[in-house]
């Protein structure tokens, strides 16, 4: 296993940690998600450039994602990244990707929202994590939604540029709460 891929596995299993399930609607476990607010990185003083950039990097991938759909989805990606979907079987290397990241962004919007990010302290590798939806509609043209969490892990590459190594969600019931989210008022 090369260096990279350990340190990726690192940032997984650290990941996993953080986003391990609790109870039975898998929300994200934190010992006291009141006094575990995330913070804003445009509104807080105290953020690290490394955590600035991770947020940046997600609201570039989310924009391009959103305007050109799958295709943009998998540019993202580095030549060997992974996405695990759902349940679904792992998809390894860009052009796995690709092939199954075809959807038109008139059909189905992706959009995501990172609630946290942490840089390694080398400064070459980060993650972020947040909620996803999935907006569509069935063969009736009745609206289709799907939300969950994710998880982005961010590699340098040699060029200076950054990429997608490893993308995961889970989805979860619209109704399951959301700790990521101002409640609305009623």
């Amino acid at each position: 296993m090369s260096g990279s891929w350990r340190r990726i596995l690192c940032w997984v299993v650290l990941a996993g940690a953080m986003v391990a399930p609790r109870g039975a609607q898998g929300q994200l476990a934190f010992p006291d998600s009141a006094a575990q607010a995330a913070p804003n990185p445009l509104t807080d003083p105290t953020v690290k450039p490394g955590k600035m950039l991770l947020f940046d990097l997600e609201a570039r991938f989310a924009k391009d994602v959103l305007a050109r759909g799958g295709a943009a989805f998998a540019d993202w990606f580095a030549e060997d990244g992974v996405a695990l979907g759902n349940g679904a079987a792992p998809l390894v290397g860009r052009v796995a990707i690709a092939k199954s990241a075809n959807w038109d962004p008139r059909v189905y919007q992706l959009t995501w929202t990172p609630t946290d990010a942490q840089m390694g302290p080398s400064g070459d590798e980060g993650y972020t994590w947040g909620h996803f939806e999935g907006h569509s509609k069935d063969a009736n043209g009745n609206p289709v939604a799907t939300s969950g969490r994710y998880i982005t892990i961010w590699r340098k590459q040699p060029g200076g540029s950054w990429k997608v190594a490893l993308d995961a969600g889970a989805n979860e019931p619209a109704a399951a709460g959301d700790c990521c989210k101002l409640p609305t008022g009623n």
